[in-house]
């Protein structure tokens, strides 16, 4: 079946976005590199970034060995987003329209609803945290936080999520704006406060851990930050002009998301290094427990930085996760698709809320299970774009019949086998999920000690799928760029 190229539409009606998948107007493509910080910026300046400070310390790594993954493993994956989002200027269309060139029209649905559940299941998370966080502060303030204050916190959060996805890129762009000042200077107030719970002689006397300890916690930070938005990285970028900078795209898509979270990582492994009680509270309720340590009266304005920086990923999240279901050959309007996404949204945010043992455990092993597909995807469009000269043919994106054809068999079975060796060199035993401790079934075979060996947490299937897909493609599809970018 082929599909036809959408025609470029009115971006707006009405103050909201009607453009889905369809090519971006050249009249419309005015952003500017820079544009990009705000977005970046906004949806990484949430403290839940300091939880990741007490997830590290639990593979038994010193403060050092935990800052020097927390620089590496931002940095260096939202440089993959960076890489990504060039895409997005070649090509004036999302993410998962772009991936079309490496994968077909057709093909690409595979790796299409892998994005799709991993935007789902990113937003749904944030969503939690915002809810968990609530409650909590509703506790300490000593006002009720029986079930209905969590189906209310759940209802209002998923409103604010989809009622900011559904408006689009233009009003998110000016919401970005807002909540980059607002959240941006409560969570210095923040750091400020919490530096006098920080025992620095605890932190630094951590031990050192195994290098395999490190590399797990490499992985984790990597699959936590940038992997985790690589599907979505040129979403934004399509309306960039045609004549911005690759490499400022790519700088400013970095710097933005990079410059909150190393800050946030650091403060929250210095927070989590200095109490045992609230790392291990930080498991259950990552940030409600960072509100332990403050005063009653900063509560509320914690709360409101809490809420609104999970607000600014989880609207981004779920815009693009609408985007990417029109690819999947469902023919709604974007607006429709955001609505969709955020039902599930709120069914996944009330199971988790009132069903799930806790909120690490099938945070982890979504992290584990979709970042191993993720990755091989990953390095397969970085490779993809790494091959290409000329911008893509935006016409043939939608015709199955042009230069891209409608499945692309070398992508595909790359695909399919990166991730299959991938999900054999991860573990995944956490609890309340057992339904996908299969994993790892290659540990053993391979010489790695298998599952309860050294290198068992260390998840190298996520950064072996990574690699993988950027080496067999570059090598594989060298040809097959060359000749349609010939046509």
């Amino acid at each position: 079946m082929t599909q036809t190229a959408p025609e470029p539409s009115a971006t707006t009606r009405k103050g909201i976005e009607t453009t889905g998948i369809e090519i971006v107007e050249e009249s419309q493509r005015t952003a500017h590199p820079r544009d990009l910080f705000l977005p970046w910026f906004a949806s990484n300046v949430s403290v839940f970034g300091m939880s990741y400070g007490a997830f590290m310390l639990g593979f038994g790594i010193s403060f050092w060995q935990a800052l020097a993954a927390t620089l590496i493993g931002v940095i260096v994956s939202f440089g993959f987003c960076g890489i990504i989002a060039i895409a997005g200027k070649r090509g004036s269309a999302p993410t998962m329209v772009l991936s079309r060139a490496a994968f077909g029209t057709q093909g690409n649905k595979i790796p299409g609803v892998i994005s799709w559940m991993t935007s789902i299941g990113w937003e749904t998370s944030l969503a939690i945290t915002a809810v968990l966080a609530t409650t909590t502060i509703f506790h300490r303030l000593g006002w009720s936080s029986g079930n209905w204050v969590k189906i209310i916190a759940t209802i209002v959060v998923a409103l604010l999520i989809v009622g900011g996805a559904v408006a689009g890129y233009h009003i998110i762009m000016k919401l970005q704006a807002v909540l980059t000042w607002i959240t941006g200077i409560l969570t210095v107030i923040y750091l400020i406060m919490a530096v006098g719970h920080i025992d620095w002689h605890a932190a630094a006397s951590l031990s050192s851990a195994s290098f395999p300890a490190f590399i797990g916690a490499l992985t984790l930070i990597m699959t936590s930050t940038g992997l985790g938005w690589t599907n979505i990285a040129a979403d934004w970028s399509r309306y960039q002009s045609r004549t911005s900078s690759g490499f400022s795209i790519a700088f400013w898509n970095v710097f933005g998301a990079s410059l909150p979270l190393i800050i946030l990582i650091t403060g929250g492994l210095l927070l989590a290094a200095s109490s045992h009680d609230l790392s291990d509270a930080i498991g259950a309720d990552p940030v409600g427990a960072l509100a332990t340590i403050l005063p009653t009266w900063f509560l509320i304005p914690f709360l409101l930085t809490a809420i609104l920086s999970l607000l600014a990923g989880a609207i981004n999240g779920i815009y693009s996760s609408g985007l990417t279901l029109l690819t999947l050959g469902i023919h709604i309007p974007r607006p429709a698709a955001s609505l969709i996404d955020g039902t599930i949204l709120t069914i996944g945010t009330l199971y988790v809320v009132f069903v799930a043992p806790n909120f690490i455990s099938p945070f982890q092993s979504f992290l584990v299970t979709l970042g191993v597909p993720l990755s091989a995807w990953t390095g397969i469009m970085m490779a993809d774009i790494t091959l290409r000269r000329r911008p893509y043919d935006e016409t043939d994106l939608f015709d199955g019949s042009g230069r891209y054809d409608r499945f692309d068999l070398i992508s595909i079975v790359t695909f399919v086998i990166v991730t299959v060796i991938g999900w054999g060199l991860v573990i995944n035993t956490y609890e309340g999920v057992n339904w996908n401790n299969w994993q790892g079934f290659l540990l053993g075979p391979l010489g790695l000690g298998g599952r309860e060996g050294d290198w068992a947490n260390a998840n190298l299937g996520v950064l072996g799928a990574l690699v993988l897909g950027y080496l067999v493609t570059l090598v594989t599809r060298r040809g097959r760029v060359h000749r349609q970018e010939s046509r």
